[in-house]
């Protein structure tokens, strides 16, 4: 005869080891299916523009609540306005063989599910802004409405001059991190803000320079499909030259140290040189080096950035 303790012991063994699998497999679909929507290394890029803003004033010990209430909000804020321009965008990315497998494009996600999830990450990451500063939250409201409202909503299929936009959302988080350090926003926070916004065609208009078609199959308006090949060059070069030179005045503003801005400097060079080079040449491969190397030299800024006041 079976001891009743015993029988009720294996019961929940089993019930158990159903929920382990319930939870794995619910565990991989987010990992597979809507971990992606937030396009993780652009959400970290951008939250580490908030953080260098934030540390780059730093005389006195850290803030540590204040510190991880920025990273975390940022964090969660710009990945809930990314998975809100995955579901609006869906319908494009099908059209264009470089997104067409994104989750929400290949249906392996479902478009209510991440709508509600992008919603609530916003929510939540404004939330946590608003216990932080009014002035940080404001700025976190104004990056995010900007990003979904202007940039997606209105301006992304109607205007090739909708990326400036995406640039000014893109420049936000880094005036909000100096901002909260700062409690106001200042000069040295409008310059580097200004050097991110001019560094946003460096990387996504090559991107679109170099997926063209797919961009004029999608019926996306881009600066390379409506001005040419040439205007669209001879713009990714200029906003590149003002990047680096912006990013050399904020440190200046700064007093970096020497060794900063020596480093600063040799990676503006290199990125400088590469644009006139995609400018003057016309391979696809010049383009695609400054299309990867722009996000190196934003990396190494930013770190650079975080320690410029280390002598």
């Amino acid at each position: 005869m079976i001891n009743p303790c015993h029988f009720w012991i294996g019961r929940g063994i089993i019930l158990f080891m159903r929920s382990l699998g319930i939870l794995s497999s619910s565990a991989n679909i987010l990992k597979d299916h809507y971990w992606p929507l937030i396009k993780s290394r652009q959400t970290f890029m951008l939250t580490l523009t908030g953080a260098a803003g934030y540390l780059c004033q730093l005389r006195s010990p850290m803030d540590w609540w204040s510190f991880s209430g920025l990273l975390g909000s940022l964090f969660i804020t710009i990945s809930g306005c990314t998975v809100l321009n995955m579901v609006f965008d869906r319908d494009l990315d099908r059209k264009m063989t470089r997104t067409s497998q994104r989750p929400l494009a290949a249906g392996q996600a479902n478009a209510g599910a991440a709508a509600f999830l992008g919603g609530a990450l916003i929510g939540l990451g404004l939330f946590w802004a608003v216990t932080l500063s009014w002035l940080y939250f404001f700025l976190i409201l104004a990056g995010a409405s900007l990003d979904v409202l202007v940039y997606t909503l209105w301006l992304k299929r109607r205007s090739a001059w909708s990326i400036l936009w995406g640039g000014l959302s893109g420049g936000i988080p880094i005036l909000a991190g100096r901002a909260l350090m700062m409690g106001r926003v200042d000069a040295v926070g409008l310059l580097l803000a200004l050097s991110i916004v001019c560094w946003i065609p460096s990387h996504n208009l090559t991107l679109s320079m170099l997926y063209s078609a797919d961009y004029l199959n999608a019926g996306i308006p881009t600066f390379y499909n409506v001005y040419g090949q040439a205007a669209a060059r001879a713009a990714v070069a200029l906003s590149t030259l003002l990047t680096v030179l912006l990013m050399a005045a904020s440190f200046g503003r700064l007093s970096a140290s020497l060794l900063v801005v020596v480093a600063l400097c040799i990676s503006g060079l290199g990125l400088v040189g590469l644009a006139f080079h995609a400018w003057w040449g016309s391979s696809a491969q010049a383009v695609r080096a400054l299309n990867k190397y722009s996000s190196i030299y934003m990396l190494v800024a930013m770190l650079l950035l975080s320690m410029a006041m280390l002598k």
